[in-house]
């Protein structure tokens, strides 16, 4: 069959020309007799993969030459520990930004280490809009201030760095690294789950300070201590090789694309045609306030719920799939990542429109 238009939160569609490339590598990665699978992670094989993706994601991003990347497992999840046990260094207090479901789970993470204040929050307006930042109460003996750029499923975003001083910035990126340029010097660490704008799932890409590391707290396992992965470049255990491999590729075909300026350019675009169409609509709507809403994750919701199992499954015989909400929200969402080409939300409006004349 013909690939679909995938609009899954993640793991996420991948660029054609990256699967392709994958494929004819699969077997045979350049004239070695491997797979890229099946090479060392300390092979001069694999390092020369893992060099380059480094080299090309420090390019993209223009990260500063005091910042480390590391390529790591444990997804974003594991970040909402390691961030305080690298962190905290002898403060007793982070200040965290409430603003949806994935900056819950790290805020009850963190926890676990410190006392958490949770200095600004949108729960009241149900994680539609962002708290305007003079109305933050941050800490000043904070040992770091932590948010969530984009809630993967409210489709709520900042479309700027927050100024929090001389406290470092840490964010949670999984949603939205690689979507457009951001200023890497404003943040103390910014982590990301691969399985959405990088690659496959099972990576985890870490971008920290140099200052930042070396000082966890007692108690912190070898594994989750950011100085340990820096010194031996990501490779003091056996790392995602496959995934690195795959990122690698993704980072190459942003290149290709233009490079982020280029690939900004083509997500504002496609964000814009689909929340225009929302919001000519009399049978879909958005619950996102029009300033803080996400260029990458896009809830709708139908004028008549009980119309949501018909469009999903509609939808799916158009190859159009992966669109239904999270279950803690409903409705719809449509993921569109860097990988979702212009074509599929194209097809999207088309589809929306034609069922709203027919079921509206």
């Amino acid at each position: 069959m013909s690939r679909v238009f995938n609009f899954s939160a993640g793991p996420a569609m991948l660029p054609v020309e990256v699967l392709e490339q994958a494929s004819a590598e699969m077997v045979d990665w350049h004239g070695t007799g491997m797979s890229v699978m099946e090479m060392s992670h300390r092979g001069k094989e694999f390092t020369s993969i893992a060099e380059k993706a480094e080299a090309d994601l420090k390019e993209i991003l223009t990260i500063p030459d005091n910042y480390k990347s590391l390529f790591l497992q444990g997804g974003a999840s594991s970040q909402f520990a390691m961030v305080p046990m690298n962190l905290l260094r002898g403060r007793d207090t982070a200040d965290y930004i409430n603003t949806g479901s994935w900056s819950k789970k790290a805020i009850a993470e963190a926890g676990r280490f410190c006392n958490v204040n949770i200095a600004a929050t949108a729960e009241a307006n149900n994680f539609t809009t962002i708290p305007p930042r003079q109305q933050w109460s941050l800490n000043p003996e904070a040992a770091y201030v932590h948010y969530t750029p984009n809630e993967t499923i409210g489709g709520v975003e900042f479309h700027g760095i927050p100024d929090v001083g001389d406290v470092p910035l840490v964010a949670d990126m999984s949603s939205t690294i690689l979507s457009r340029p951001v200023d890497i010097s404003r943040f103390g660490v910014i982590y990301a789950g691969a399985q959405k704008n990088i690659g496959p799932a099972g990576l985890t890409i870490v971008i920290v300070r140099d200052d930042l590391t070396g000082e966890t707290i007692p108690g912190t396992p070898t594994m989750f201590n950011y100085e340990i992965h820096a010194k031996a470049g990501s490779m003091y255990n056996t790392p995602p090789t496959y995934s690195w491999y795959i990122a690698g590729l993704v980072f190459e075909w942003i290149k290709k694309k233009g490079g982020i300026n280029v690939i900004a350019g083509i997500n504002k675009r496609k964000s814009g045609k689909l929340y225009a169409f929302i919001d000519n609509s009399g049978f879909y709507s958005n619950p996102v306030a029009p300033d803080c809403r996400s260029w990458m994750n896009i809830p709708f919701i139908l004028a008549r719920p009980e119309l949501d199992g018909k469009f999903l499954e509609l939808a799916k015989d158009a190859g159009l799939v992966n669109l239904k909400g999270h279950r803690s929200v409903g409705g719809m969402r449509a993921s569109i990542y860097n990988a979702m080409p212009e074509e599929g939300v194209d097809a999207l409006i088309a589809f929306m429109a034609d069922f709203e004349k027919k079921y509206a």
